[in-house]
């Protein structure tokens, strides 16, 4: 199916299931352990061994030598793999380091051997005796000393719009303000696992991937076999956050683990590994100058961004949203990459958006603040509805000034007072927010689905579940089409024997899979009508049954022969370029700061949320308050902390990496908007998982400022650096 037009009325607008609220349906699976995740497997793993990786122990330089002697001897080994004896292996297109280093080393603690034994004991204890000589080489693991080497990164183009230079320098009130995000760590819960498996010349991985396609791709050309002879299953993802969109050493190592020693092999990633073997949110410093006349309209935004990577990797583009979030004559947006030695960066939740917004936000609040105007009402004085950089092209939908005006009220913001004006006993209260901007990309996907003569439908796809929800939204999409209850469909999903799919990952997720259950689903019907005799531009589902003026069948008569099987995906044409797609948030923090200890405590938060068609409003909102927590820890608590003079991340464990837990935690309220975009989807909807973090962090920093008085631009807003700035005691 193309979705080369408007979506005229269809199926999904009946609302009977879809826009319902559903607990997900693969939840008593989880409930109760019978839902297996990666690890977790045992059909046809029953003689599995155990692999344990070793990772370097520099962050630059070469192996000079690898002793395994000693490693082979121990009790229960069966094998040892280095680059060594690995055989040839290429690099995956969406990897920046090599997965298996050797002689040469790109960063801390990359993989550069696993050792396989009968038991993970063994394993483990026999990986300390792997003898390793390095000749370390100088590395470069400081931003800001490296930031004068920074070049234009090679995917971000510097964008403008207007001459930024005379705007800025015209304008009566100037804000010039540097910020600074830190190193991030995905921190899920599931480490990155799996279990590989050889039969043949046919290799099967369990693993825990948001991007099945994209990982048996990769998988392939890494090992340099033919994509047909790998298949890859993943039906339950333990978190991901962007840090398992991409095929990682967990994967690989298992799959060459069990080729040496000829059986299946269970691999998982210490929790160490989690920050120096995989990737992170790389750090940014972003330099924001916003230009505005007296009365608040912006003349001019300037959006200076500078991240590090590998060589060879990207930026993380703080940018993305600046160029389309406010009005301006005047636009310049600048991305620069400097070359660092520390483990690779890549895409965490709103990559881009998430630090983009951290530093965009505070700026428009400082600006507010200048110009003596309500940070809500500057932001709706400066609202615009087509793409400043091509005023030509409108957004398909953008009810930002909504959310900001629904918020402010539902919050209570008219009572917000002056900085450090608000007492509670010794505390000093605070109101902030901030806007929370991210675009609605979609992708082609695809799904099989299945009548069978019982009238159940099944639908099969490589579509992941991360933790989002796809199962249940999918399993709607296909309810209400096919004119079935709920709980009439069934659900295979995550494993690349079946159609590909969108994947979960840059908010296209839900959008894209949804769609292509819809595509799908519509075939099913015609074949159907066709079976049954009926036409099939008026075929009517519902209750079960399928009706054409005064004839009518049950859905179940059409397959009493047999299953009737439909495939099909949805591909988005260039009609999609002609609009521009975001979802748009307004996010609201009250928080209160202990005027003798600087303690933060976040009281309440608000996010008012546009974001299309809400597929499920249980599911969506269990997104927006996971992102919002996701929030609050990227504000208060959350940094990778590198150590510069031997380049790797000290806090690389959980129990050195703070993450929010239930106390930092307070009541969340979020409100999702009317909204059906027919220029979006067959589906009419977008996505919410990202948009739920953007802005969040800047809405609790800045009210920090509005309690106490006091600004920082560095995150985490750590007490130490505003505590000697509180206010005095009375």
């Amino acid at each position: 199916m193309k979705f080369e037009r408007a979506a005229e009325t269809n199926a999904i607008d009946q609302m009977k299931v879809v826009g319902r609220p559903h607990s997900r349906v693969e939840g008593a699976l989880k409930v109760t352990g019978r839902a297996p995740y990666a690890y977790e497997h045992r059909e046809g793993v029953e003689n599995a061994a155990y692999g344990y990786v070793v990772g370097s122990a520099i962050a630059k330089g070469r192996i000079r030598a690898i002793d395994t002697q000693a490693a082979r001897s121990s009790p229960g080994v069966l094998g040892v793999v280095t680059a060594e004896n690995a055989g040839e292996l290429e690099k995956g297109q969406y990897n920046t380091a090599r997965l298996l280093g050797g002689p040469d080393i790109q960063h801390y603690h990359q993989a550069i051997a696993v050792v396989v034994a009968e038991t993970f004991e063994q394993a483990r204890a026999a990986a300390a005796r792997l003898k390793v000589s390095y000749v370390r080489a100088r590395g470069r693991f400081d931003l800001e000393a490296q930031r004068e080497t920074a070049t234009e990164a090679k995917d971000v183009k510097d964008a403008e719009t207007g001459d930024f230079d005379a705007a800025f320098a015209d304008a009566p009130v100037k804000l010039d303000e540097t910020y600074h995000t830190p190193d991030q760590s995905h921190a899920m819960m599931e480490p990155h696992a799996s279990i590989a498996t050889w039969n043949g010349d046919e290799l099967f991985v369990w693993t825990s991937n948001q991007m099945i396609t994209w990982g048996k791709g990769d998988l392939a050309r890494t090992l340099g076999v033919p994509a047909e002879k790998v298949r890859i299953s993943s039906p339950y993802i333990g978190g991901g956050f962007g840090g398992k969109l991409f095929l990682r050493a967990d994967v690989l190592l298992a799959a060459l683990a069990a080729r040496e020693v000829g059986r299946p092999v269970k691999v998982a990633l210490p929790r160490p590994f989690m920050g120096n073997n995989t990737t992170h949110r790389p750090a940014t410093i972003q330099r924001i100058r916003i230009g505005a006349n007296r009365d608040g309209k912006i003349l001019a935004i300037g959006h200076d961004n500078w991240s590090g990577d590998l060589p060879g990797g990207g930026p993380e583009n703080g940018t993305a949203q600046t160029k389309l979030f406010y009005a301006s004559d005047a636009i310049r947006t600048r991305v620069r990459l400097a070359e660092l030695d520390l483990p690779e960066g890549n895409a965490m939740r709103a990559p881009g958006e998430a630090p983009g917004l951290m530093a965009l936000e505070i700026a428009m609040d400082e600006m507010a603040e200048k110009l003596g105007i309500d940070p809500v009402q500057f932001r709706i004085m400066n609202d615009t509805q087509v793409d400043p950089m091509n005023p030509e092209k409108r957004f398909s939908k953008r009810q930002f000034v909504q959310c900001l005006t629904q918020g402010a009220e539902r919050f209570g913001w008219s009572r917000r007072a002056a900085p450090g004006a608000t007492r509670d006993g010794r505390w000093l209260v605070g109101l902030g927010m901030a806007g929370g901007y991210r675009g609605s990309p979609t992708m082609k996907s695809g799904a099989r689905v299945r009548l069978t003569p019982e009238g159940r439908i099944i639908v099969e796809s490589d579509m992941t579940d991360i933790g989002t929800g796809s199962y249940t939204i999918m399993a709607q999409t296909a309810a209400e089409t096919m004119g079935v209850p709920l709980d009439r469909v069934e659900m295979r999903l995550g494993d690349s024997a079946f159609p590909s799919a969108a994947g979960s990952g840059g908010q296209w997720g839900a959008n894209s899979s949804t769609s292509g259950t819809y595509a799908a689903c519509v075939k099913l019907r015609e074949a159907v009508a066709q079976k049954l005799g009926y036409d099939p531009g008026g075929a009517v589902f519902s209750d079960g049954r399928v009706r054409d003026g005064r004839r009518s069948a049950t859905l179940a008569s059409a397959a009493r022969d047999g299953e009737i099987v439909a495939e099909d995906a949805i591909e988005f044409g260039d009609f999609t370029q002609q609009y521009e797609y975001g979802t748009f948030a307004a996010h609201f923090v009250e928080a209160a700061v202990d005027m003798y200890t600087g303690q933060t405590k976040i009281r309440r938060m608000l996010a008012v949320c546009s974001a299309g068609r809400i597929l499920n409003p249980t599911t969506a909102r269990s997104q927006v308050i996971g992102a919002m927590t996701m929030g609050v820890g990227g504000a208060l608590m959350e940094e990778l902390v590198v150590d510069k003079r031997l380049g790797f991340f000290v806090n690389h464990d959980l129990a050195g990496y703070e993450v929010p837990v239930h106390a930092d935690i307070p009541h969340q309220e979020v409100v999702f908007l009317e909204e059906a975009d027919e220029l979006s989807s067959p589906m009419k909807a977008k996505g919410v998982g990202e948009l739920g973090l953007c802005g969040v962090g800047a809405a609790v920093a800045n009210a920090i400022h509005n309690a106490t008085g006091v600004r920082i631009r560095e995150y985490p807003v750590t007490l130490d650096k505003y505590l000697d700035r509180l206010p005095e005691l009375a």
